[in-house]
């Protein structure tokens, strides 16, 4: 499964910290030991020089002689190096300590409650995730992060290294694509540098600040980019375009940054994968972000509008054709459930029980077929649709509608009246078996 929702009580994500057992070995090959309490003494000595500390600056830490016993601690020599705040110009390569120390101020954390429905009665559960100032003005900032980890949430708060902390609103999101954008009345914050996520290579060095597990906060891992453009099923099942990369992604890393070795944002980390029982193997190393490129534009409509404009929208409710009817003739494909009136469908002719088999000559299908071919295309557009009506196929030309909140609205509120129609007959479609009471997509 893809970690794609983290909203789970803080008392099931207690980290668990391992740390290796270390030998302390002799400078020289160990020699017989008179037993009693010269033994004693020796391993006293040494106890109470660790516990002490070393002298000085480097050299022999500490030292114990007794009996012709000798155990010796070596320590190096080494200055304290202070980290210079480099700036982020996409030209100079900068240290993975460059690149911690000049954008942790504008990396945050995200917290805030969604309701939970246990045995009947609503209870609140604290959630974590990551985010970065994507822009400030001299009044408001506005933070990016992920779509997952607000979907549902209420009373959102976002942190920041130096203890401050901030009520958020949402400006708006972007479910498909995973992303959202908060608001918060502080003008002047720092912010991150966005870079180009199409010229990275496989194989460069890339970095992460977020929250893990919602306790280890602004935690910093490194890796490499194992892979681009790699097609994820996320657990909804809405495919996605990702870099696939190595650093340590974990439960609160997501919406925090992926930075390249200039420092500048390349990616919106956004899942990992893990084994979906305990008698598969351990999943490690496969992370996942979303590239900075695909949803530049979509941020900055967010941000101006509330939402992600010029996408399209049909205005049907559509559901896979059920098998059992594929086998007596029926094709496959997208079948219309129900149609939004006064949408580009409504105009266009297409009725309810229209089977949709393709989108400008492309087969398609099923729903998510359809969905992905249309999807690239922009609010305003005409598109063809083949459809198979009573026994004859035909052609229908749709002009797409802006998939905006009002639009959104609508379609919800004819979902709802789909569903009250089926309840109304539920029962005898549900002893008959009848497929048209799946539940179907908005499009």
């Amino acid at each position: 499964m893809y970690y794609s929702d983290y909203n789970r009580p803080p008392e099931e994500r207690e980290p668990i910290i391992e740390t290796d057992q270390f030998h302390v070995h002799d400078t020289e090959p160990p020699k017989p030991k008179k037993k009693g309490m010269a033994a004693k003494f020796v391993a006293l000595g040494l106890c109470c020089a660790l516990i002490g500390g070393a002298v000085g600056g480097g050299g022999v830490w500490a030292a114990s002689r007794l009996a012709g016993s000798h155990s010796v601690i070596y320590q190096g020599t080494g200055n304290t190096t202070a980290v210079s705040l480099a700036n982020v110009d996409g030209q100079t390569v900068l240290t993975p300590e460059e690149i911690y120390a000049a954008n942790l101020g504008a990396v945050v954390g995200v917290n805030g409650n969604v309701d939970t429905n246990v045995f009947g009665y609503t209870v609140k559960n604290a959630v974590s995730g990551s985010g970065f100032v994507i822009s400030s003005n001299s009044t408001t900032s506005y933070i990016l992060t992920n779509y997952h980890v607000i979907d549902g949430v209420s009373d959102i708060t976002v942190f920041f290294s130096d203890g401050k902390s901030y009520d958020a609103t949402l400006v708006g999101g972007e479910a498909d694509n995973d992303i959202a954008v908060l608001k918060i009345d502080v003008g002047n914050l720092q912010t991150v540098v966005l870079g180009d996520s199409d010229t990275l290579n496989v194989g460069e060095n890339v970095y992460a600040i977020g929250n893990p597990l919602g306790e280890l906060t602004f935690t910093f891992t490194g890796g490499y980019v194992s892979a681009k453009d790699r097609s994820v099923t996320m657990s909804d099942g809405t495919v996605m375009n990702m870099l696939q990369t190595d650093t340590a992604i974990n439960s609160g890393n997501s919406g925090g940054p992926l930075f390249n070795e200039y420092g500048q944002v390349v990616g919106i980390v956004s899942a990992k994968l893990s084994s979906s029982s305990s008698s598969e193997a351990s999943v490690e190393g496969l992370g996942f972000a979303i590239p900075i490129n695909d949803v530049k534009d979509m941020i900055t409509s967010i941000m101006e509008h509330g939402y992600v404009t010029g996408k399209p929208n049909v205005g049907i409710l559509m559901n896979d054709v059920n098998e059992a009817a594929q086998r007596y003739g029926v094709p496959a494909g997208a079948e219309v459930m129900a149609v939004l009136e006064g949408s580009g469908a409504d105009k266009g002719g297409l009725q309810v029980g229209d089977i949709i088999t393709a989108v400008n000559g492309e087969t398609v299908e099923s729903s998510d077929a359809l969905k992905s071919a249309v999807q690239d295309c922009k609010a305003g557009e005409q598109v063809t649709f083949t459809v198979y009506r009573d026994g004859d196929t035909l052609d229908v030309t749709v002009t797409l509608d802006e998939d905006n909140q009002d639009t959104q609205a609508a379609m919800d509120q004819l979902y709802q009246e789909y569903q009250e129609q089926q309840q109304q007959q539920s029962q005898s479609q549900q002893q008959g078996g009848n497929y048209y009471y799946n539940f179907p997509f908005g499009w």
